[in-house]
């Protein structure tokens, strides 16, 4: 399993409504809005980094109003 947290910058105001859209999405644990340079920090996890990346990329980026994302998977060192 591979987890990761997916941080966003949103258009201003778009916030909470991103995170609700990401929220309902299959493969998100939580996402919730906050405050900072990112406006939107979600935790995810999927069987393999591959399909991890496409939920990103086919399905985070998709959401209307998300202007930027990075991507950091959890490593347990």
């Amino acid at each position: 399993m591979v987890q990761a947290y997916i941080l966003i910058q949103t258009e201003v105001g778009k916030a909470s409504a991103v995170a609700e859209r990401v929220a309902e999405l299959p493969g998100v644990i939580k996402a919730e809005d906050v405050t900072g340079p990112y406006d939107v920090i979600v935790r995810a996890e999927s069987e393999t980094v591959d399909e991890l990346g496409r939920l990103v990329v086919a399905r985070v980026q998709q959401i209307e109003g998300i202007t930027r994302t990075l991507t950091c998977p959890v490593v347990h060192v």
